[in-house]
């Protein structure tokens, strides 16, 4: 995979003559140099339906008068640039208007996408209807007419519908139509089949040739779904509703699934379809940056002008981004993460986000904000990893893990390894805790909020009752059990008949059994402090885990750094050149308009003081890709050294 792509989407309504008039070969290579682009993905068929090229499988765009996508693609190439091909494949306004019996419909018959022809917008294919064959043959006719150096698929994914076809299956099958399992499991059948058979259609011409599908996320736990595809492409525009918590989470689970993986950003103020919106190009270096830091290589959208102009003020924009991942390449190829800890995702435990368009759960994104701020190494991982890679796993509030998840963590704590679990993770279905924690659960506390008493250090605030906004649970410390922190309860709960003040009651400054303790196989947190922390944010919450992260870690924590809260560090590994790479990034998001969060001012940070164990026999420290030479200092398995000011990203090459 190239490292420096873009995304040219091209939707383009029958409704607008002109299309393509002004393409020009020369402008179009020109405004791929001046973004320092080498990979560009470019229209076979867009959401309206229409094809930008001659075509027997569709019909070529009322108004385009010449093979768009064959000039594009000889262009590119002439120049050394990939030119992937985007097929829309679950959208096809045309079609759906002389086909609407080929929609995905739900229990009422509504349509979506959008569920009324009277509104603007479009309309989702199932599957299951003629509609597959139909698509499979476009993909053969590009596949086999075009130099295409890959296959884009959008809009797909494991569906729930009930229209006359999946109901006549169903019934066939003797399954329910009115069974959300049983339409679920249809859905799950119908998409296996979609992905093999365009995966034959490809390969009927050209084996091989890398394919994605795409569907806006990458569901963490369902490895099957991430291998119909040759390489993952991480969706993830951070203004467009997926904002700057999504992406960190994707990647980290994406590096353990032994695919290749891009992050994809857009160029947009805000999302896909945006004419004229620009983020500042501060953001984008950013963005860049942030990709390469966790193993993958990197796109950002597009959209080209109806005309097939090329915007240059948008690859002047791209063009800034992208001469800085161009020069450190070099450095970001065939990685692999460093990691003390493994997030066990909430998403993978079969526990799924609350609305349709959410892609995390809350203690999913609280986990991963607090592991960044604190500066840990860490991997996102699902019930199949390989769980030896790690000297902590967490269980987020959540988790009840299956018996052969448990007996998996078991092997991995007989072997040295320790588990942090907060809220009800860790709790068996009998109301036992699974593991040795220190800790008797007895039932979830009557009081919301309550408070908790640490019996360790949280500066730099001083040690005070802390409010728990969370459900908590009621605990007794096991028997050889430490307690870490204790519980205190409010006089009452807040309710008509007995209040106080503006919003809870005041703890009663009493002891009420234990609220964090630690046994022989790790430390139990008794409340949901992860999704508190996604939707509070309260500093306790963070201090509180990251406490208990580095006392389980001890001497064993691979990194440490002064580098501040908002920044964020990894450590990778590339095995071919006997050397690690150390990415510190520095920028700090704020919310523009209604939850639109943006970087536009870089502040310079540094010295940044950094300590790593574990890394071997070290024999030089230097900054890529200037090669300026960092002095360290060597204690027996450790290093130190100090990372001059930066703006952004600076990368440290350990040799």
């Amino acid at each position: 995979m190239r490292f420096r792509q873009v995304h040219l989407d091209f939707h383009t309504s029958e409704a607008i003559d002109g299309i393509g008039d002004r393409f020009s070969a020369a402008q179009f290579q020109e405004a791929l140099r001046l973004g320092h682009v080498n990979s560009i993905t470019v229209f076979s068929k867009c959401h309206h339906g229409w094809a930008y090229h001659p075509s027997n499988a569709n019909e070529i765009h009322p108004h385009l008068k010449f093979d768009l996508l064959g000039e594009q693609i000889k262009a590119a190439h002439a120049i050394g640039v990939n030119t992937p091909v985007y097929i829309s494949a679950g959208l096809d306004e045309k079609e759906a208007r002389r086909h609407p019996d080929w929609l995905i419909r739900d229990s009422e018959d509504r349509t979506n996408w959008i569920d009324s022809f009277l509104k603007p917008g479009y309309h989702q294919f199932c599957m299951n209807t003629p509609y597959l064959d139909v698509l499979c043959k476009q993909i053969e006719e590009v596949v086999e007419n075009y130099d295409a150096d890959g296959i884009f698929l959008d809009i797909v994914g494991v569906r729930h519908c009930v229209c006359n076809y999946c109901i006549r299956l169903l019934v066939g099958e003797k399954r329910d139509p009115a069974n959300a399992d049983d339409v679920l499991w249809l859905g799950e059948r119908t998409y296996a089949n979609y992905t093999r058979r365009a995966r034959q259609s490809v390969d009927k011409f050209k084996p091989g040739l890398p394919l994605f599908h795409n569907g806006g996320h990458i569901v963490r736990g369902r490895r099957d779904l991430a291998h119909y595809n040759t390489h993952l492409e991480l969706e993830s525009l951070p203004t467009g509703g997926w904002g700057y918590d999504h992406f960190p989470l994707s990647a980290r689970y994406a590096s353990t699934l032994g695919l290749e993986y891009l992050g994809m950003t857009g160029k947009f103020h805000t999302n896909w379809g945006e004419f004229g919106g620009f983020k500042h190009p501060n953001a984008l270096r950013y963005e860049t940056a942030l990709s390469i830091a966790n193993g993958a290589k990197v796109s950002i959208g597009d959209q080209l002008h109806p005309s097939g102009q090329m915007d240059i003020a948008t690859y002047d924009l791209i063009g800034a981004a992208y001469a800085e991942v161009e020069r450190v390449e070099e450095w970001c190829g065939s990685v692999s993460s460093v990691a003390d800890i493994g997030l066990l995702t909430v998403q993978a435990n079969g526990i799924t986000p609350k609305g349709d368009h959410d892609r995390s759960t809350e203690s999913d994104v609280g986990a991963v904000r607090i592991l960044l701020e604190g500066h840990y190494l860490f991997d996102v991982i699902d019930n199949d990893a390989d769980f030896s890679r790690y000297k902590v796993i967490i269980l987020p509030d959540i988790i009840k893990p299956s018996q052969a998840v448990a007996a998996k963590l078991a092997e991995f704590i007989r072997s040295g390894g320790k588990v942090l679990a907060t809220g009800l993770s860790g709790i068996a279905e009998d109301g036992y805790f699974q593991f040795n924690l220190g800790a008797v659960y007895k039932e979830p506390s009557k009081f919301q909020p309550d408070y908790i008493r640490p019996e360790f250090s949280t500066e730099p605030l001083k040690l005070s009752s802390f409010v728990m906004y969370g459900q908590g649970q009621v605990i007794a410390a096991e028997a050889g059990g430490t307690v870490l922190a204790w519980r205190e309860n409010p006089y009452f709960n807040r309710e008509w008949n007995h209040f106080c003040s503006h919003q809870h009651t005041p703890s009663d400054q009493r002891q009420a059994g234990p609220g964090i303790t630690e046994g022989s196989d790790g430390i139990y947190i008794s409340w949901a402090v992860f999704s508190d922390y996604a939707t509070k944010g309260s500093l306790i919450l963070k201090k509180i885990v990251q406490y208990s992260l580095d006392r389980l870690l001890a001497s064993q924590k691979s990194l440490v750094t002064d580098l501040p809260a908002q920044g964020i560090v990894t450590l990778s590994k590339q095995k071919d050149h006997d050397r690690h790479v150390l990415h510190l990034l520095y920028a700090s998001p704020v919310n523009r308009g209604k939850n639109v969060e943006v970087i536009e001012d870089l502040v310079e940070v540094g010295p940044i003081s950094v300590h790593l164990r574990g890394l071997g026999n070290v024999r030089s420290v230097r900054r890529v890709p200037s090669g300026e030479i960092i002095p360290f200092s060597k204690a027996s398995n450790e290093i130190s050294f100090e990372v001059p000011r930066f703006e952004c990203h600076q990368m440290v090459e350990i040799s």
